[in-house]
Order: C-alpha cells, then sequence, then structure tokens
C-alpha cells in the first residue's frame, strides 16, 4: 500500500502541465558537468534510469492492465471497493513516469551528445524514447511526442495515425546509425541490460519493435502494418527469437514490483483468469509464476494443483477472505531483471504475421510451438512436449470459494494442439492465447492484444463500477483505454480537447472510446 500512496502524491506532484516535467526531473546535488563528461559520462549515466523507468509499479500496471487482464487480482478492497480494477479510475500516473523520468532526460542526453559529437549515445535515447512513448499511447491514444518541451501556453498532442508512421520513420534513422557504427563500445559501461552495449544486440531490439508495432496497427491500416512487419521480418540484423537474445533490463537493486506489492504489502495476488487457463491447461508454469496454497480447501474443484487466484474486478469484502489465496513464486523476491521483449513474443508476432501472408514470416505451426517452447524454457518449465501434443484439455471454471458473485464459468473453450485444419481465426486465437500466458510480469502487449483481436476470450469485470465521471463500459464490454491524467485535463485543457478530436467523431476522454487501432471489427481476417 505504501506504494499507492506515493502514486497518489505522484499526481499531486507532478500537478503542472508536460512543459515543465524538465525542470522537476532536475536533481540539486548532482555532481558537476565537468565529472560527468570524463568516459562519456554526461550522456551515459541517464539511461539505466530511463531503461528502468520503461515499466510501471502498482497504479501503473498491477492495479490496471495486471489486473483487468487476469494476471493478478487484488484482495484489498481499496477506497471501498470501487477503484481501477471495478472500471472507476482512482490512480493514473504511467503519463507522469514516461515524461519525468524517460522524456526529459532523453531529450537532455539528445542536446548534449549533440554537443559533444556523440550522436551514437542521441540515437540509443530516441530508441528508448520510443519505446517508451509507444507504451503510453496503448494507453492513452494520443500523446505528447513531436511537441514535447514546447513552451507554448497549449501543447498539442500527435494524432495516432501520425505518430505510428513517425515511429517506423525514426526507427529507420536509428537502425541507419547503429548499423553505422556496429563495433561502437561506447555505452557499454551505461547499459542496464545484459547486452552491455552490443549494437548488434540492440538493432535485434529495433526490428523487434518494429514487429510489435506493425502488428498493432495490422486491422487498422493494414497496408502499412505488412510493409513495416515485412521490413522488420527481412532485415538483416535480425529479430530477437531465442532468450540469449531476450531484452531484459537491470530493477537497479530494486525487488520486482509484483513480489513487493504481494509479500510486502499483501495487496496482490494470482489471477483467477490465469488459474481458470494455467490448471485447465495443464500448464508447466504456473509454478514459475506463482506459489500454491496451503489451504486445500481453497482449492476443492482441483485439490491436485493447488492454486487460486481472485478474479477480474472482483467484489471484495475483507481483505482477509483473499489473503491466503496463491501469492507470486517467492523466487520474484529475489530476481535483478526484468523482462521488456523475450523470443516468445516475437516468435508470436510471426505465427500471426505468417497467417497475416507477410513475407518472411515462416510458417505459422512452427512460429506457434516454438514460441512455446521459448517461454517454457524461458521459465525453466518442464513437460513441454505434452502439452504442445494436448488437444482435450480445456480451461476450467472458476470458483472463488469467498464469494460465489465472483465465480464464473470459462469464456475460452481453447485447447493447445496446433490443428492445420482449423480456421484463421482459431488459429489465431490459439497463438494470441499462448502470447497471453507468456506474458507474466510484462502485460501491457497482451491489454493491446485483447483489444486488437479480441483474444483471449476472458471473462468480464465482476463488479462494473464504471459511470459518467469516467466514462460507462457495458456490462458486454472492457475498459477501452486511460484518460488523460488531470494535471493535463486542467493544466493544457486545450490541446486534450484538442486531442479528444482527434480520436474521431464521438470521442471522449474516457475508458469506452476505442483508441485508433482497435477498430471494433470483431473480423480479424
Amino acid at each position: 500500500m505504501k506504494y499507492l500512496v506515493i502514486g497518489i502524491a505522484c499526481l499531486i506532484t507532478f500537478g503542472s502541465c508536460t512543459k515543465n516535467f524538465e525542470s522537476i526531473n532536475q536533481n540539486p546535488n548532482q555532481i558537476s558537468d565537468e565529472l560527468l563528461e570524463q568516459d562519456f559520462n554526461l550522456v551515459g549515466s541517464p539511461f539505466s534510469g530511463m531503461i528502468f523507468n520503461l515499466n510501471g509499479h502498482q497504479v501503473e500496471e498491477d492495479l490496471c492492465y495486471d489486473n483487468w487482464m487476469g494476471f493478478m487480482g487484488t484482495p484489498t478492497d481499496f477506497v471501498g471497493n470501487v477503484n481501477n480494477t471495478t472500471y472507476y479510475i482512482r490512480w493514473n500516473s504511467y503519463w507522469n513516469r514516461i515524461y519525468g523520468s524517460i522524456m526529459s532526460p532523453a531529450k537532455q542526453v539528445i542536446r548534449l551528445a549533440g554537443e559533444k559529437n556523440l550522436p551514437i549515445f542521441a540515437t540509443w535515447a530516441k530508441l528508448v524514447r520510443i519505446i517508451g512513448v509507444s507504451k503510453l499511447a496503448a494507453i492513452h491514444g494520443p500523446v505528447i511526442y513531436t511537441n514535447y518541451g514546447s513552451t507554448a501556453a497549449s501543447i498539442l498532442y500527435d494524432k495516432e495515425s501520425d505518430l505510428y508512421p513517425l515511429f517506423f520513420k525514426q526507427l529507420d534513422s536509428i537502425q541507419a546509425d547503429f548499423a553505422n557504427n556496429k563495433t561502437s563500445k561506447s555505452f557499454a559501461k551505461f547499459d542496464p541490460t545484459k547486452y552491455k552495449g552490443s549494437i548488434p544486440q540492440w538493432m535485434k531490439v529495433v526490428n523487434s519493435i518494429r514487429l510489435r508495432l506493425a502488428m498493432r496497427i495490422s486491422k487498422v491500416d493494414p497496408n502499412m502494418a505488412k510493409t513495416e512487419g515485412e521490413k522488420a521480418l527481412g532485415d538483416p540484423a535480425g529479430l530477437i527469437e531465442t532468450n540469449a537474445d531476450n531484452f531484459t533490463n537491470s530493477l537497479l537493486g530494486n525487488i520486482m514490483p509484483v513480489a513487493q506489492i504481494c509479500y510486502s504489502w499483501d495487496d496482490t495476488r494470482m489471477g483467477g483468469v490465469m488459474e481458470s487457463f494455467m490448471v485447465g491447461l495443464g500448464d508447466g508454469r504456473i509454478s514459475r509464476y506463482y506459489a500454491p496454497v496451503t489451504d486445500l480447501s481453497l482449492v476443492s474443484d482441483h485439490p491436485t494443483v493447488p492454486y487460486k487466484g481472485i478474479r477480474n474486478g472482483a467484489y471484495i469484502n475483507a481483505k482477509a477472505d483473499h489473503v491466503p489465496f496463491s501469492k507470486v513464486s517467492d523466487d520474484f523476491n529475489t530476481v535483478q531483471t526484468r523482462r521488456d521483449i523475450t523470443a516468445a513474443e516475437i516468435l508470436f508476432l510471426k505465427a500471426e504475421a505468417g497467417l497475416r501472408g507477410w513475407a518472411g514470416a515462416g510458417d505459422p505451426k512452427t512460429n506457434y510451438e516454438n514460441g512455446v517452447k521459448a517461454s517454457f524454457a524461458d521459465w525453466g518449465a518442464g513437460g513441454v512436449d505434452a502439452y504442445l501434443a494436448d488437444n482435450t484439455s480445456k480451461p476450467i471454471n472458476y470458483v472463488d470459494p469467498k464469494d460465489p458473485r465472483n465465480s464464473f464459468l470459462a469464456v475460452s473453450t481453447i485447447t493447445v494442439a496446433w490443428n492445420d485444419a482449423d480456421s484463421k481465426e482459431l488459429k489465431l486465437e490459439k497463438i494470441i492465447t499462448q502470447k497471453y500466458l507468456a506474458a507474466f510480469t510484462q502485460t501491457l502487449e497482451t491489454w493491446v492484444d485483447f483489444r486488437r483481436t479480441g483474444y483471449p476470450k476472458i471473462p468480464h469485470v465482476a463488479k462494473n463500477d464504471s459511470n459518467a465521471d469516467w466514462g460507462v463500459i457495458a456490462a458486454d464490454q472492457w475498459i477501452k483505454r486511460m484518460p488523460f491524467v488531470n494535471a493535463e485535463r486542467t493544466g493544457n485543457a486545450d490541446a486534450v480537447t484538442d486531442a479528444v478530436s482527434k480520436m474521431g467523431p464521438g470521442a471522449k476522454d474516457d475508458i469506452a472510446t476505442r483508441l485508433w487501432w482497435d477498430t471494433g471489427n470483431p473480423s480479424n481476417f
């Protein structure tokens, strides 16, 4: 709960609009520029913080898409059990993290790199900036990007249909710069990832981000998606396709957020949706993600697989009721790295690209099965061959032994084994479901996929508290986006109004308005 208080304080701290984030980010006790210039420190030292802050914590992840997508559930009745998890927005701070801890230092790095004639650092900062802002755009839609740092009274947002072509164009330039500096070791000492400054490895990140973003727009602009996806698939620098190439970054000595929330604060537990899928499908990764319960009465419907989750948007009467449910694995208390892009994600993207007929994607079945294998190996789970051959096991119904209002019948009837005779839609459902199950601790893209494709098939929230304050989510629908932060609504109001108009006719700054790439078309082909 401590972080929740910090998150709320951040909303107050960042009470001014985006143009002021740079001054907020300054440290009055920082060492002199002269000392920092030694060994490129002036331009290199911000990167560990920027890359760390690509990811969020409790109020950005656990109480948002971790819960909405059923990876985690809260046992705590925050604000009388009316909060983000039940579709009434109380916390909204990823915007502040991106602008305060990525965009602001990146702008400084780019400026200083130009002054010091160290262009490769500017290139690296531009890539980190795209990764961060593309995540933010997946949450809000229009964002401030090209006009960031403006001193105008109103700082306009980029329209999504303009933003993605710009990302792709900038990725072209970034990849060209990296290609011209493949042997450079300039930023080796500043790289908090396992790449240790290897530019060929970062070139794989460029292609992988391009493929991710291309697939994101595949329904709204299939021609651009195909062009950019094929560019990523055909680039000789390659993609992240083995676990050795996974983009993981340092936690900088911090505890993994999900472990801190779970073990230190008792504010999160396994999600009931994941229980339905993982128990039902006999998924060997379950013990790598979660800890078994000690009270077997909680799992009377499947006592030999003793894991119990909390439903998304659950009714919570008292915290003590659901605290005995499954925690995350104790291993997360000691890990010092976090996944950002994995081989499994890229292989599943290639599987979908193959279904869509993109050149260079390869065989969908092979990529699907290799994606599952890569995920099992990455998490140290066994039994992958039997898992891939299983064409009968299905997700199970979920039972909440503490409150039957949270119980649900399994929405998905998916099996694991690939069948070439299946329709494209069913094949896509299998791909996206396995991509979802592989994404634990890095779940934003699963919310993207769900809004984009309708997969995996998951239940609605048990308790829907949406209303006119933040937007109404119909009983047969799910949350579509996060509203713009209050500091922007009050300090940059005209630009917010303009941003809403850019989302299309009838759009509102609420949780029910679809993003550009979320077409609402149930057909994926």
